[in-house]
């Protein structure tokens, strides 16, 4: 067992230290590229303004015989890379392919020092963990990389679903867990084909109308379609509140279906999520407007906090009670309008924090 003394120690000689805190940066959006594809390589300029976190996917969606296209095609982008707002972030291939070595060796000599995140997929236990943190730690010192390289890992199987808690703590370097529905459904036997979102089979009903009460048929009990994602999506939350790290929804496959994966999205953020998935254009907007909070939501979480002075004590306000839980939550809104503001004018000016 290793000394907690020893957990922010670097785990090779010559190593940065680790972080002591997970940066927060805003994270509203992981839209994802294929670095194999040049059209969308070239397309790299103009789309980084407009997301939060840039990533070039190396993993699922590039198919075999392109894996050493997408890795040089990433490097690419890398090394025109300039540091700003947008953060740029890799899915490197799983810890049992034979690319994975490669990916990480590659990326960490040619552009660790522009690369935020390294996304893990598969991640199954905290084992996992510990095996990409040793490497990351040996390839910083052996390259030089001033700050350590944050590892996100996603959750795609049923075993590391039950490993999420020890996951989120295995590592200073964990930066955050993303859910993977259709890999977890698929490990799990479940009998979706969909790439997130809900499933018009799984569903509660009213119970049946009593003979004599009228209309005793099916017709008469409404229906409640249910989210299939709701329990691991809460676990992983609190998973990730325990080990203050972040938690995002992942990718929502129907791209023609944009009212659903705002649903999808607003759900995700509800529940503590600070980003999704973005896989195409037009999901981008959808997770800035969802992942942002509502102009009028932070004026009324100001007004709360303003009015309860110190944070103690009860006050009613609009006929509803305000005490020192709900400036707690007030609190979160207002923290996040700030961090989204130092990057957005817009939404300072629609927040009214532009000297925040």
């Amino acid at each position: 067992m290793r000394s907690p003394k020893d957990f922010f120690a670097p785990l090779a000689l010559g190593a940065p230290a680790p972080l002591r805190e997970v940066p927060f940066r805003p994270s509203r959006m992981i839209h994802f590229f294929d670095p194999s594809n040049e059209r969308m390589r070239a397309k790299v300029p103009d789309i980084a303004p407009t997301v939060d976190v840039l990533l070039g996917n190396l993993e699922d969606a590039v198919s075999a015989d392109s894996k050493d296209a997408a890795r040089a095609g990433l490097i690419e982008v890398g090394k025109a890379w300039e540091r700003g707002h947008t953060q740029l972030w890799t899915r490197v291939n799983s810890l049992d392919s034979p690319w994975f070595l490669d990916d990480v060796w590659a990326l960490c000599h040619e552009i660790g020092d522009k690369l935020d995140v390294i996304m893990v997929p598969k991640v199954e236990g905290p084992e996992d963990i510990h095996y990409v943190d040793r490497l990351l730690a040996q390839l910083e010192a052996r390259v030089g990389i001033e700050q350590p390289l944050l590892v996100h890992a996603i959750l795609e199987t049923a075993r590391g679903v039950a490993n999420v808690e020890s996951i989120c703590l295995a590592s200073p370097r964990m930066q955050g867990l993303s859910l993977g529905p259709a890999d977890l459904a698929a490990d799990r036997r479940m009998k979706t084909t969909r790439v997130g979102g809900g499933h018009p089979g799984y569903l509660v009903r009213t119970d049946p109308v009593p003979e004599g009460d009228g209309d005793a048929g099916d017709g008469a009990r409404t229906a409640f379609q249910q989210d299939l994602w709701h329990y691991t999506l809460a676990r992983m939350v609190d998973a990730c509140g325990t080990a203050g790290i972040l938690p995002y929804y992942g990718p929502f496959g129907d791209i023609a279906d944009p009212v659903g994966c705002e649903d999808q999205f607003r759900n995700a953020y509800l529940l503590g999520c600070v980003g999704a998935w973005s896989l195409h254009p037009s999901q981008i907007a959808i997770a800035k407007r969802v992942f942002s909070p509502e102009p009028a939501e932070v004026a009324w979480a100001q007004r709360v906090v303003t009015e309860m002075g110190d944070g103690t004590g009860a006050v009613m306000i609009d006929g509803k009670m305000q005490d020192d839980a709900t400036v707690k939550q007030c609190r979160v809104v207002l923290q996040l309008a700030r961090d989204l503001s130092a990057a957005d004018p817009e939404l300072a000016a629609a927040y009214g924090l532009e000297t925040a």
